[in-house]
């Protein structure tokens, strides 16, 4: 059984002051009065008649890790093409450390990894970085930038006997060649094992540490959580959440009381402060709340209830009411297998309230 009354709309999380992971730096931190590393400044673009990117703002802070999370069609390989210089916006501007994307790409400044794109199957992983490398004006040594793609053993192979997930970090690599100090990935491990994922986030650790920034787009909803200082949630080209992985599950409505009703009749349970749904599932009862310090006052007083637990609601429930849901229809996230998970869960009956 579930009863949910009606509760404030979701929270939007937008604008609300980050904090990015310390970690050593070999760049200097951004003063304040410097330029961010990326800004969208009322960026727009439509393809037809669908609007793929509706006039989105973003700040990214140099040395600050931002994930870009949405279900297929939701913007982000567009605003990664618009970051890119690859696409002009309709409206609005795109600027990377202060300049066009042209020129920040043309001097190195910005590596990327896109979805798309193939190497040259006949030359060693050696070659091709070494290649690429000269292309810049003031390169990554070519040892280096294959060390910290974790390629140094496999730099004599050829391309074209890589694994998959080898040939990832190739990709990785090309694009750390001309010594980037911004480096956009668009779905980085889409194609990957989980054994794959894991070796790739540990080199982009690598890079990361050294104080450089990093954006990627992911519909894997634990790799977001993991890796980013920031979650920057998509919907319909829209920006509809930019916060950490807590204050977005905060945004979801709340946490969730579970209670062991010892057979307690389970009236009133929706009247408690705070509590915005109820479920019940045989003596056992769960509680979503806005309040759970006082919904637990509030249980330990009924006297005939014992082992209360608190949980914050988890960030696939906080995207699905971030982002809405329809009856019917799949939500792509991903939730740790190789190929992602599909999730049809109605967000209206977690959290009662609006999820736009």
């Amino acid at each position: 059984m579930r009863i949910c009354r009606g509760a404030a709309p979701v929270r939007s999380v937008v604008g609300m002051t980050q904090t990015t992971r310390t970690a050593p730096a070999t760049r200097a931190a951004q003063p304040p009065h410097e330029e961010p590393a990326i800004r969208f400044r009322h960026a727009a673009k439509s393809f037809g008649a669908v609007r793929a990117v509706a006039g989105i703002d973003l700040d990214v802070r140099r040395g600050e890790t931002v994930a870009l999370l949405g279900r297929n069609g939701a913007g982000k390989s567009t605003a990664i093409s618009l970051l890119l210089g690859l696409d002009e916006p309709d409206a609005g501007s795109v600027r990377l450390f202060g300049e066009g994307p042209d020129r920040a790409v043309r001097a190195g400044r910005v590596g990327a990894m896109l979805q798309e794109g193939r190497a040259v199957p006949r030359i060693t992983v050696r070659e091709l970085v070494g290649f690429v490398a000269r292309t810049y004006p003031a390169p990554m040594p070519v040892a280096e930038a294959l060390e910290l793609a974790g390629l140094t053993e496999l730099a004599g192979r050829r391309i074209d006997r890589l694994s998959g997930g080898q040939a990832q970090r190739v990709r990785f690599a090309v694009a750390l060649a001309g010594n980037p100090e911004l480096i956009v990935l668009d779905e980085p491990t889409a194609a990957l094992d989980v054994e794959a994922r894991r070796a790739f986030w540990e080199s982009m650790r690598g890079y990361a540490r050294r104080g450089n920034t990093v954006l990627f787009s992911t519909h894997y909803l634990e790799e977001a959580d993991a890796h980013a200082d920031r979650i920057v949630v998509l919907d319909a080209g829209r920006i509809v959440a930019d916060g950490t992985g807590e204050q977005l599950r905060r945004a979801a409505g709340g946490s969730l009381v579970s209670v062991d009703l010892a057979g307690r009749p389970t009236e009133g349970l929706g009247e408690l402060p705070g509590v915005v749904c109820v479920e019940v599932r045989g003596d056992r009862a769960r509680l979503r709340t806005e309040d759970p310090d006082a919904t637990v006052v509030a249980l330990a007083g009924l006297g005939a209830v014992r082992g209360i637990e608190v949980t914050a609601p988890s960030l696939d429930v906080a995207f699905l009411a971030l982002t809405g849901s329809h009856t019917g229809t799949d939500s792509h996230t991903g939730t740790g297998t190789g190929t992602g998970s599909h999730t049809g869960t109605h967000a209206g009956t977690i959290s009662a309230g609006s999820a736009r």
